[in-house]
């Protein structure tokens, strides 16, 4: 059975529900959740990226109309009682892009890369709460993925080629165990709970391409590296598989095109991705519609952008994905980051950066074929 998308027209922009402000810097909902049991309050994870200092966040109220904002106290102890608090975090690291979930046990959990160039970190840790307010690092030493630019990932890891993306050589404390091989990642990732309780993770990957090859693209900040989604599981959402691939440019695509990211919306007839559509040569990002009825095996059947990026001619280079699309009262809810700088930040429309998180509301994100 083959389904298709609802036409881009078919999307009613709201604008934007939170702006940002200047002690926050730029911010963003790629990858995070948004929540909500009336579709008039939400409640929408975020992260704020200062100068020098990155953070996540949530916001609660009504969007567009100065929702309260609560960024998360660091701790590299016990986290304090807070709307938002994290503990054992070391001091210097900063969390971004997170996703929450509702476990059935009752506990609350984030996942969320944290960064530290000092320190030669960026990881993918897992934190859990029992009051959904006081967040505990699993264990920021075993993360559940790697960057390919952290201290614990050695120089063979890299690959023939010799991945660098401006890594440090930064020396790994004595107790932290080398990267698993397996685990390494190029960011943008997306976790979520199946029906069963077992956990799925569409993260990117890369692979490499030599300078003589049409995808190679000078001005891009991975020259030489194609981005391909990969799928992982977990039964408990700490320990992952190895993964694969499930989402690569083919010969139907153009030579210019990757896959950024892929956020997800369960529906009874299957899986609708959100997939980031990146226009490597242009540094532009869209959203591309496609559908799996297992995660596994994706269908393309449009392969152009689904979410026009440039309402009220505003002068958007790029728009990410949250976590996923929220069904209430029969409407869907999309909350996504719209920048108005291209991907490498070489163009920017206007006099200085912005980047706010918009919603957009549908009707349906799936068209079933016609029954004859």
């Amino acid at each position: 059975m083959i389904f298709s998308p609802p036409g881009p027209e078919q999307w009613i922009d709201q604008g934007i529900a939170l702006n940002m402000l200047p002690e926050e810097g730029f911010i963003q909902n790629f990858t995070c959740t948004a929540e909500s049991t009336d579709g008039i309050n939400w409640t929408l994870w975020y992260s704020s990226h200062a100068e020098g200092k990155m953070n996540i966040a949530v916001a609660e109220g009504v969007p567009g109309h100065g929702m309260k904002r609560f960024p998360a106290a660091l701790f590299p102890g016990k986290a304090s009682d807070a709307r938002l608090s994290i503990g054992n975090l070391p001091e210097g690291w900063y969390p971004v892009q997170p996703v929450y979930l509702k476990l059935p046990d009752g506990r609350h959990r984030i996942y969320f890369w944290a960064h530290s160039w000092d320190q030669g970190v960026v990881r993918y840790l897992c934190a859990d709460s029992r009051d959904g307010r006081r967040f505990e690092v699993l264990d920021p030493c075993r993360p559940c993925l790697y960057h390919y630019n952290d201290r614990a990932v050695p120089a063979a890891l890299f690959g023939p080629a010799g991945l660098t993306f401006g890594k440090r050589a930064m020396p790994r404390p004595a107790g932290e165990p080398e990267a698993n091989p397996e685990l390494l990642s190029n960011d943008a990732t997306n976790v979520y709970m199946l029906p069963d309780g077992t956990f799925e993770m569409f993260t990117v990957h890369i692979s490499h391409v030599e300078k003589d090859d049409p995808r190679y693209i000078a001005h891009d900040n991975a020259a030489g590296w194609i981005r391909v989604i990969y799928r992982r599981t977990s039964n408990d959402g700490i320990t992952w598989s190895a993964g694969e691939q499930v989402i690569a440019p083919d010969a139907d695509d153009p030579s210019c095109l990757q896959f950024y990211y892929l956020a997800v919306a369960h529906l009874p007839e299957g899986r609708v991705g959100l997939l980031g559509h990146y226009n490597v040569q242009a540094q532009t990002m869209d959203i591309e519609w496609c559908f799996s009825a297992d995660g596994i095996h994706w269908e393309r059947p449009a392969r152009v952008p689904w979410l026009p990026r440039n309402p009220e001619q505003s002068g958007v280079h790029g728009i990410y994905a949250p976590h996923a699309p929220v069904k209430i009262n029969s409407k869907w809810h999309l909350f996504y980051t719209a920048c108005n700088f291209t991907h490498n930040h070489s163009l920017v429309s206007g006099k200085e950066k912005i980047a706010d998180i918009r919603l957009a509301e549908i009707n349906a994100l799936i068209i079933s074929p016609k029954k004859n």
